[in-house]
């Protein structure tokens, strides 16, 4: 029997994983069950549960997908050389962010997976240490942005990259459930904080 490539069981599970996506952003975590998925992947019972044991290893995996864009984004902008001034992470976070709220966009899973964090402490743990390690990434910009003179000598990089970094899902969190504000217009006032 030939040997199936690791391209084609990467294909197939990234066809579970947007299948999933689908029916988690159409009809929410809790009204889609693992029979909805195995339909809207279009696959057989066996090939989706080879993956994916439990609704639950589907929740985990499209949440590390979308920490791991932003992850890689955010690591970026703390790093880049010459320093970006603080109003310029944000700008260029929230650019990253406007890029995953439309349709193909997984931001909107991010409010089902906070809520569903509350009832499983297994996936609690991996956003509780995911967001710590996307604030971290601030915190190291907040750090550089002291050291280059743009935040007070005795400023707490830990405080400001917290503020800074609580900007972001306060942004998307609006965006989501009220469709507003767009990004120049919360920039702007991210921007007379800031100064």
């Amino acid at each position: 029997m030939p040997r199936v490539s690791e391209q084609h069981l990467a294909a197939r599970r990234q066809q579970i994983l947007d299948a999933a996506r689908r029916c988690f952003v159409r009809d929410g975590f809790h009204h889609t069950s693992m029979q909805d998925v195995i339909k809207e992947a279009g696959l057989s019972v066996g090939a989706v549960y080879r993956y994916f044991p439990s609704k639950n290893d589907l929740i985990t995996a499209i949440a590390q997908a979308v920490i791991g864009s932003a992850d890689a984004t955010f690591a970026d902008l703390a790093t880049v050389d010459p320093p970006l001034p603080l109003t310029g992470v944000l700008e260029r976070a929230l650019t990253f962010v406007d890029t995953q709220l439309g349709p193909d966009g997984v931001l909107p899973l991010a409010l089902q997976v906070w809520s569903e964090a509350q009832r499983d402490p297994v996936l609690a743990e991996f956003v509780a240490a995911t967001y710590t390690r996307l604030r971290a990434h601030f915190v190291t910009a907040a750090t550089r942005a002291r050291d280059a003179g743009e935040l007070p000598a005795d400023a707490d990089p830990e405080a400001v990259g917290a503020a800074l970094f609580g900007l972001v899902p306060g942004y998307f969190t609006q965006r989501i459930l009220t469709g507003s504000p767009d990004r120049e217009t919360y920039l702007t006032g991210a921007r007379t904080l800031l100064r």
